[in-house]
């Protein structure tokens, strides 16, 4: 991604639990209480960003300063849904960048089942995503679980890519008029 990517500068943004290891004087303004210390055990929505440096960052010895916890979006019960049926899950109420925000914590964090549930989700939404695309009227036919409007910015681009290519070949084949 790049430097001026602007869904990597909100992911960075997006708060994370984290968990204070050794206290920290004077820094209770992150919890609303300035001139207090941090105790150790606090625990505290840093944005990822200021987490993930704290945490690695930051060493005393053989202690870290902030422990960071797995963030809301992908917890266990979310996982366990994803594992049931991806396209009832909306990921845009759970994290507006899901799958940027999944990425960088399994960069942090190695859990190898969660890029398998994170692996079939994308491919089956994008499965969904592709078959409205191509088939808009069919959409409005069956009753789907899956909205067009619960999808994360991926899905709205990968959603237009399929229907223009799909329009293309239908005027390539001589099936529609062109615009």
């Amino acid at each position: 991604m790049s430097y001026y990517d602007i869904d990597s500068i909100l992911t960075d943004a997006q708060k994370i639990p984290c968990t204070f290891e050794l206290e920290v004087p004077g820094l209770g303004i992150l919890e609303g209480n300035p001139g207090e210390d941090i105790k150790a055990g606090t625990r505290i929505d840093l944005p990822l960003w200021l987490g993930e440096m704290l945490s690695i960052g930051a060493r005393l010895g053989t202690s870290r300063l902030v422990t960071l916890d797995m963030p809301d979006a992908l917890a266990e019960r979310v996982m366990n849904a994803l594992k049931a049926d991806p396209r009832t899950v909306d990921l845009r109420a759970l994290a507006p960048h899901f799958y940027t925000l999944s990425e960088r914590i399994l960069e942090i964090f190695e859990e190898e089942e969660m890029v398998d549930v994170l692996s079939d989700t994308f491919k089956k939404r994008a499965a969904e995503i592709s078959d409205q695309a191509h088939n808009p009227r069919g959409r409005w036919a069956r009753a789907s679980t899956f909205s067009v409007g619960s999808m994360r910015m991926n899905g709205s681009v990968m959603f237009r890519a399929a229907h223009d290519r799909a329009k293309q070949m239908r005027i390539w084949a001589g099936e529609a008029k062109r615009k």
